[in-house]
């Protein structure tokens, strides 16, 4: 392997949002992990970035966020929230303090990674545009593993909700696994413990 070309780092991204439609969709928090390619994090689980953005009273939410996403969406309407220009300057503060883009490299730039990341990416081009042009064209979406761990190998589901099982595949670093479902630090975790789940259990020689 030319090691020249070899990935920087991933940006473990994840979202959650005000409607089911991204069309319509507003950020409601925001959270991200920043690892090299071999999955150890280049930070300590301090410096995650988790955070909730502000929701205007006149913004609609959609039923289904209503009923599933309360905690979040209690946060958002409260003094803890922060405006999303102030997510997009922490996002970009963490990549400068721990990525590194060689002059005129661009290929080179950090790799956006997660679970259908597609609209994490799509809503965080729309609202942090900034953020999204420091990072490489190209994604890394754990989903198309998921599919050929299903489709081709047969093999059962990734455990997320099994602390355990989190543990093992992203050892020694995990917060907030009291979190549960729904919440997007604990799915940017459960995105890389799933991917090293994949690693060993796909690709494995």
């Amino acid at each position: 392997m030319d090691l020249q070309y070899r990935s920087t780092a991933y940006v473990w991204f994840d979202t959650e949002y005000s409607d089911l439609n991204i069309e319509r969709a507003c950020l409601l928090q925001v959270a991200a992990i920043i690892t090299d390619a071999d999955l150890q994090r280049l930070h300590p689980p301090e410096h995650d970035l988790k955070l909730y953005v502000r929701l205007p009273a006149e913004v609609p939410v959609s039923p289904w966020v209503e009923d599933n996403l309360k905690d979040v969406l209690r946060i958002c309407r409260s003094e803890l929230a922060v405006e999303v220009a102030e997510v997009e300057r922490q996002l970009i503060a963490l990549l400068d303090r721990y990525t590194f883009l060689p002059a005129g490299e661009d290929k080179r730039r950090p790799i956006l990674a997660g679970n259908s990341v597609h609209a994490d990416w799509w809503l965080a081009r729309k609202f942090m545009p900034k953020f999204i042009g420091r990072l490489h064209y190209r994604h890394l979406d754990v989903t198309a593993l998921k599919l050929q761990w299903q489709d081709w190998r047969g093999g059962p589901a990734f455990e997320k909700d099994d602390p355990e099982t989190m543990r093992t595949y992203f050892p020694g670093t995990l917060a907030g696994l009291d979190s549960g479902r729904h919440d997007a630090h604990y799915d940017v975790q459960a995105s890389i413990a799933e991917l090293n789940f994949y690693r060993h259990a796909l690709l494995a020689k």
